[in-house]
């Protein structure tokens, strides 16, 4: 259903194989279950390099997908993205938010905390800090 190859938007990212109904549940962001104080000391040097890899469950646990994680962590950012996350116990769900065609680069809004440190580049004019 999906694969990675390279993206326009950042580094690596994520495509659809074929056509994707609305709500699909497309792929978990895995990755090792860390506590959120763990977090910020990997995010540190996960954002000198411009990566965002740990994705929060809630406010004690947090996924770290440079660890263990798939191929949903080059899922890109957007600010007018085609998926949506859907946190259900402990698993991380990326959905698709609309029907999604074939060829076309899966994207999430990060939803990002605190002092955004990576330039947004979904679009030439966008000035978003994730």
């Amino acid at each position: 259903m999906i694969e990675r190859r390279r993206s326009g938007i950042h580094g690596w990212g994520v495509y659809a194989t074929r056509a994707i109904s609305k709500n699909t549940r497309i792929i978990d962001y895995a990755g090792e279950k860390i506590s959120n104080r763990e977090s910020l000391k990997r995010e540190r040097t996960y954002l000198r390099r411009g990566h965002i890899w740990c994705f929060k469950l809630n406010s004690r646990w947090v996924r770290d997908a440079a660890v263990g994680g798939n191929v949903a962590r080059f899922i890109n950012h957007s600010c007018t993205p085609n998926c949506y996350t859907q946190i259900v116990g402990d698993t991380i769900w990326i959905r698709a938010s609309r029907n999604i065609r074939k060829g076309e680069e899966l994207t999430y809004d990060y939803m990002t905390d605190g002092e955004g440190h990576i330039a947004c580049k979904c679009s030439p004019n966008c000035r978003t800090m994730i």
